[in-house]
C-alpha cells in the first residue's frame, strides 16, 4: 500500500511540475497574418453578438489577400490539421500558458511538423468553411484550458469568457507597422 501511495505522490508532483512548466513558457504573441496590423480587423470583432449558429463571435477575423502567409502567433504543439464544417481548413495548436491557438478558414495548410516555433508558417489566408464567398480572412481564436473565473460576465454566453480570450489584447504590435 505504501508503494502505491509513493507512486501516486510522485505522479501528482510530476503533473504539478508539467502544469507549472506550461505556465512559465514564454509566449510570443504576434499577429498571425504576415504584414497585418490593427487596420486589418474590426476592433469590436471579439465577442460580437449575434453571430450565426455560434451566437457570439469568439475570435478575431483578420482580413488579407487570399494566399497571404498565416504564421504561428506563438510557438506550440500542433494538435490538429484538417477540415471542419464551419472552420474549413483549420490548424489547432497548444501553446504556452496552456492556451489553444485556433486558425480557421485557411486556403492551404502547411505541413510544417508537429512543433511550430513562433512565426513559423501555419498556412495561407482563405475563405474555406462557412467563410466561402466572403472576403478572405483568418479567423483566429485564443482559448485558455485553465478557467479564468474572474473574466466571466453578463454578456451573451459571458461565462465562456473564462476560456475564450480576446486575441487583439494579446497581440504585440510593432510600432513601425
Amino acid at each position: 500500500m505504501s508503494r502505491i501511495r509513493t507512486v501516486i505522490r510522485r505522479g501528482l508532483w510530476l503533473l504539478l511540475l508539467v502544469l507549472v512548466a506550461g505556465l512559465l513558457l514564454p509566449e510570443a504573441r504576434q499577429v498571425p497574418v504576415q504584414g497585418a496590423d490593427r487596420n486589418d480587423w474590426h476592433p469590436q470583432t471579439f465577442w460580437y453578438h449575434p453571430w450565426g449558429k455560434s451566437g457570439v463571435h469568439k475570435g478575431v477575423d483578420i482580413f488579407a489577400d487570399a494566399g497571404t502567409p498565416v504564421i504561428a502567433s506563438s510557438g506550440g504543439l500542433v494538435l490538429y490539421r484538417g477540415e471542419l464544417s464551419r472552420g474549413g481548413k483549420v490548424v489547432l495548436m497548444l501553446g504556452p500558458k496552456w492556451r489553444l491557438h485556433y486558425y480557421a478558414h485557411l486556403q492551404g495548410i502547411a505541413d510544417s511538423g508537429i512543433w511550430l516555433g513562433a512565426g513559423a508558417l501555419v498556412g495561407t489566408v482563405g475563405d474555406s468553411g462557412n467563410a466561402a464567398g466572403k472576403p478572405p480572412h483568418l479567423h483566429y481564436s485564443l482559448v485558455s484550458l485553465l478557467p479564468l473565473f474572474w473574466r466571466a460576465d453578463e454578456a451573451p454566453q459571458g461565462w465562456k469568457k473564462m476560456f475564450f480570450l480576446d486575441p487583439t489584447t494579446h497581440f504585440v504590435i510593432r510600432q513601425d507597422a
